[in-house]
């Protein structure tokens, strides 16, 4: 399984953005699917996940602001973001986990200025 990970870029505090992450090869409906995200000088940190049965988690720090939801028809994530802090501000990496094998995208950058 490949991952592409887009919709990344710059916005102000206040605004929104909205993550794709695009899987290719033998995707199935079944994987567990999420984000990680990367600030500089800090470790890699989960955001959010979705189950094939549509359950979703996040990480305190997003709860009431991200939301994550899946398309198993066109086999994409999406990672929908509003209200964006300055301390959103990362590298964002989707993931795929089925068979208790982990794949990752490749991240997309996030910047919120204040």
């Amino acid at each position: 399984v490949q991952l592409q990970a887009s919709g990344g870029g710059l916005v102000q505090a206040g605004g929104s953005l909205r993550l794709s992450c695009a899987a290719s090869g033998s995707v199935s409906s079944l994987a567990v699917q999420g984000w990680h995200r990367q600030a500089p000088g800090k470790q890699r940190e989960f955001v959010a996940s979705i189950t094939s049965g549509d359950n979703t988690n996040y990480a305190e720090s997003v709860k009431g602001r991200f939301a994550i939801s899946r398309d198993n028809a066109k086999k994409t994530v999406y990672l929908q973001m509003n209200s964006l802090k300055p301390e959103d501000t990362a590298v964002y990496y989707c993931w795929y986990i089925r068979y208790g094998r982990t794949e990752w995208g490749q991240g997309t950058q996030v910047t919120v200025s204040s």
